[in-house]
């Protein structure tokens, strides 16, 4: 996708949001009562709004997220938001990023792009979510346990790890990172809400990830 610009959403705005992974699914209930379930989406997708971070009169927010919306116009241009709740590879919030933390392949001796993934659960039906966004300079690798602090670059627009020598065959690769999720704008039309003189509301700010 090439309409996506690599600029963050303002933090202090999207502080106050709302939002969450979404998935769809399919449900038939037959003429017994038992049902039948399908998942159409292989992939949850987020959606956030961020109007609830904007119930009070502070000019500079209001110009700011005005001026965000009118250079991605609207929906047509991709941007960066940062999930308070979900942001980096620890399976914890708030515990530190380590190189160890989530496991993105195995060396056959001769791969040597691997692509950034947060898994989600363990026991019954992990989902492994591949991270696109990396957050520039906080990504750490690790191979069979063992920090390497050269050897590899990673793609902070993709979120694929690149080595100069590829993981020998069997070799564990680890990484742990912080991130964002690739977004748009769901509206082209953003309502402001002139309650009275220099008050006002901007209600309605929905943004839903988008496929990188």
């Amino acid at each position: 996708m090439s309409a996506f610009h690599e600029v963050l959403f303002p933090c202090d705005i999207a502080l106050g949001s709302r939002g969450g992974p979404e998935r769809r699914t399919d449900i038939v209930t037959m003429r017994s009562g038992f049902e039948e379930r399908n998942s159409i989406w292989a992939n949850s997708r987020r959606r956030y709004n961020a109007g609830y971070g904007l119930r009070d009169k502070d000019d500079a927010k209001f110009a700011a997220v005005v001026q965000f919306f009118e250079e991605r116009r609207g929906r047509l241009y991709g941007f960066r938001w940062r999930d308070r709740f979900d942001l980096s590879s620890a399976s914890t919030p708030g515990v530190a990023v380590t190189p160890v933390d989530q496991q993105i392949g195995t060396g056959n001796g001769s791969a040597t792009a691997f692509q950034l993934v947060k898994t989600y659960g363990a026991s019954f039906a992990p989902y492994a979510r591949a991270i696109r966004k990396p957050v520039l300079g906080s990504v750490r690798v690790a191979v069979n346990g063992v920090e390497l602090t050269s050897g590899w670059a990673v793609d902070p627009t993709t979120g694929t790890v690149t080595f100069g020598t590829a993981p020998a065959s069997g070799a564990v690769v680890k990484a742990g990172f912080q991130f964002d999720v690739p977004v748009r704008f769901d509206i082209d039309y953003l309502e402001i809400d002139y309650t009275t003189w220099k008050a006002g509301q901007i209600p309605n700010i929905p943004v839903i990830e988008v496929r990188i």
